[in-house]
């Protein structure tokens, strides 16, 4: 069976500035797979170029076995794959329900079961539906951010440093939610992060990302061993 996500010899650039150097990865339907990285190492713009907003200059995405290279974004949107992007990007003058409701295709009873299946998911933003998305606190938009992704159902869900500017608790939470969301709705989920505590509770297989390089995978065994991680990225844990 064809992997949901396979990525091969992936090179991109902005403008004449090489960013990837033929990475190759792949995600398998109902799996977390994690990139960790510092910052400034490529997850971004890897998760970009797989979006469609980054240019490609070498190498393939498929999706569900079908080549999504010069497809434009919200083309590989319809087809499944959403990103909540780092920094959220939530709508700040609309309220958090406005934030949800917006590109939920459908007529109005379906925009508003979506909205309640969310809500089920991530139980604090009920009490927020009125409030302005600039209004919630940087964890509070977190969740806005992945509740909106979701909203139009994506097979694939492309996390870039969900933990950013987070305090500890938020981070408690948006873990346990994701945990639970893998059990609950059939969704692969690539994470990038420089939180290790986080990317190891989470994903099934890690890799490492350096100068743009997806450079090797790291055993789950090691995540926890301090000495080894190092090794790999210069990392503690």
């Amino acid at each position: 069976m064809p992997h949901l996500l396979e990525v091969s010899g992936l090179s991109a650039a902005y403008g004449l500035v090489p960013a990837l150097h033929r990475v190759d990865f792949h995600a398998d339907r109902g799996e977390v797979v994690g990139i960790l990285g510092h910052n400034g190492m490529g997850k971004t713009t890897l998760m970009r170029a797989i979006m469609g907003y980054v240019k490609v200059t070498g190498g393939e995405i498929r999706f569900e076995d079908t080549s999504v290279l010069g497809q434009p974004v919200n083309a590989r949107a319809r087809a499944g794959i959403g990103l909540v992007p780092q920094g959220r990007q939530i709508f700040p003058n609309l309220s958090v329900e406005e934030n949800l409701q917006v590109g939920i295709p459908g007529k109005a009873a379906v925009v508003a079961q979506t909205v309640e299946e969310m809500l089920e998911l991530f139980p604090r933003l009920k009490r927020l539906l009125d409030r302005r998305g600039g209004a919630l606190s940087g964890g509070e938009q977190q969740l806005l951010a992945l509740a909106r992704c979701l909203c139009r159902r994506p097979k694939l869900m492309l996390l870039d440093e969900p933990t950013e500017g987070i305090q500890p608790s938020i981070i408690d939470e948006i873990s346990e939610t994701l945990a639970a969301l893998t059990q609950k709705v059939d969704i692969t989920i690539v994470l990038v992060e420089q939180n290790l505590e986080f990317i190891a509770g989470l994903s099934k297989r890690v890799y490492a990302i350096s100068n743009g390089v997806l450079e090797k995978e790291i055993p789950r065994a090691e995540l926890t061993d301090s000495r080894s991680v190092s090794a790999f990225m210069g990392f503690t844990a």
